[in-house]
């Protein structure tokens, strides 16, 4: 089946002519925030998009162009919600990414009769319309993998920016993954602020040894 066949299924069976779809970027880094997207587009655009995937299947280059594409096309509505690594640590990661999830899809809660797809295996607690999760979502539906790459190019341009802001650590090479230079850097510099201080490393980082 097809990403377009997928949601047009999806569509019919929450009969829902304004089908959205929500993914993130950034749950498992150790710095920066999770960024979600929200994405409609409208049914006889669907086949202008063919290379539309995954964001994680796509070359950087490839997520770039889709998202300028996907970004000036007027027909196109979409919204972006950022959970900072301070809400992450306040609220979990999960719920952190619930939280960017809302602020994304506001731009489209207007709409009568929205409807949302979200990736993954859970439902957005505390969100107002009709929803259903679909684990692997970005790889089965054309509104979620769009939102894969909203969210995915958004989040790498800001994790650029906090490189320029916290040099040292970086951010612009592993975007905040726990890598070996990463790490490498957390015992030589410590933690700045956009690190999540709830996550292993660093919270071992910032615990007293006891000797």
């Amino acid at each position: 089946m097809s990403l377009i066949e997928f949601d047009q299924k999806q569509a019919l069976d929450l009969n829902t002519s304004f089908l959205i779809g929500i993914d993130e970027a950034g749950r498992g880094p150790l710095a920066g925030p999770v960024v979600a997207a929200a994405c409609y587009i409208p049914p006889f655009l669907a086949t202008q998009f063919p290379e539309v995937n995954d964001s994680k299947k796509l070359t950087e280059r490839k997520r770039e162009q889709l998202f300028e594409r996907l970004t000036h096309t007027p027909e196109i509505m979409y919204g972006i919600g950022f959970a900072s690594a301070q809400e992450i640590d306040e609220l979990n990661i999960l719920q952190a990414t619930f939280l960017a999830m809302r602020r994304a899809a506001q731009p489209l809660l207007h709409h009568p009769g929205a409807a949302a797809l979200i990736d993954g295996p859970h439902p957005v607690a505390q969100f107002t319309l009709p929803q259903r999760p679909i684990i692997d979502g970005d790889a089965k539906s054309l509104v979620i993998a769009a939102a894969s790459i909203l969210a995915k190019v958004t989040r790498d341009r800001h994790m650029k920016k906090l490189d320029q802001q916290y040099p040292g650590y970086g951010f612009a090479g592993h975007k905040g993954y726990g890598t070996a230079k990463h790490l490498a850097a957390l015992r030589t510099l410590g933690p700045c602020p956009e690190h999540r201080k709830t996550f292993a490393p660093i919270r071992d980082l910032l615990t007293p040894t006891l000797l």
